[in-house]
């Protein structure tokens, strides 16, 4: 089971690569294997909070033959707990 510092990850608002838009709040830890999950909410429909894997948040997709990041940070922003600064 990983025991370091959770790793880090720039909060605020990514583009899916399907063109919704959602906030990253922060990471959380898997409470049985303490691995990384993104914990983000969608900026549509009802704001429901969604959770997934880091590597998985962080990987490459391939799109009409092209690569690109499943997630890309289009604005930066901070956060205090879950609460904006």
């Amino acid at each position: 089971m990983p025991t370091s510092d959770p790793p880090i990850i720039t909060t605020g608002r990514y583009r899916h690569f399907k063109g919704r838009e959602y906030t990253v709040l922060g990471i959380a830890r898997h409470s049985e294997t303490l691995d990384p999950h993104v914990l983000y909410r969608q900026e549509y429909g009802d704001h429901s909070l969604w959770i997934r894997p880091l590597e998985m948040f962080m990987e490459q997709v391939e799109v009409d033959g092209q690569i690109q990041p499943r997630f890309e940070l289009i604005q930066p922003q901070e956060f205090d707990g879950l609460v904006s600064k």
